[in-house]
């Protein structure tokens, strides 16, 4: 066993990402979806229907890796794609309620994943968060509203994605 007492904390933030990931990924693939379909449903939840290139947007990933993605969630069922009447070019992506069912059990395995609910907790969310918000605002030119503010402040996302622990 390594002697993580030694480790910067940069280093233990990375490992223990990779290791929720693989051990996430593990239980996911037994309900049939992907972590990239889990962050797809739980934007179309939470926002409603929307391009495949809103989505993309608010993922951060390009619009082909998105189309990727929804076609393995439309041949499962889990979404449901229209022709667009204001632009016949793109499709309105939707959830389904396979989709949400789906989803729901994606999100028990994102809370049972560590026995004693550590990932849960308020204390860590909270210090993760600010991780996201420090490092992401440049990266992504975060603007968002502040709550209890009308001011748009630099830094936080532009979608409630990090507090609903949607964001990769």
């Amino acid at each position: 066993m390594p002697d993580l007492e030694q480790w910067p904390t940069g280093r233990l933030l990375t490992t223990a990402a990779r290791l929720v990931e693989h051990a996430w990924n593990e239980r996911l693939v037994n309900i049939g979806i992907t972590h990239a379909g889990v962050i797809a449903l739980g934007v179309l939840e939470s926002q409603g229907g929307m391009t495949q290139a809103n989505l993309a947007q608010i993922v951060r990933v390009q619009a082909q890796t998105m189309g990727k993605t929804l076609s393995r969630l439309e041949t499962r069922g889990h979404v449901s794609r229209t022709r667009n009447d204001l632009d016949r070019r793109s499709h309105l992506v939707s959830i389904t309620a396979e989709g949400s069912r789906v989803l729901g059990e994606a999100q028990d395995v994102e809370r049972t994943l560590i026995t004693g609910g550590g990932l849960v907790s308020d204390e860590l969310r909270s210090h993760l968060q600010a991780v996201i918000r420090d490092l992401g605002a440049p990266r992504w030119n975060w603007t968002a509203e502040v709550p209890g503010t009308t001011a748009p402040q630099a830094g936080l996302p532009t979608s409630s994605l990090v507090e609903e622990g949607t964001l990769p």
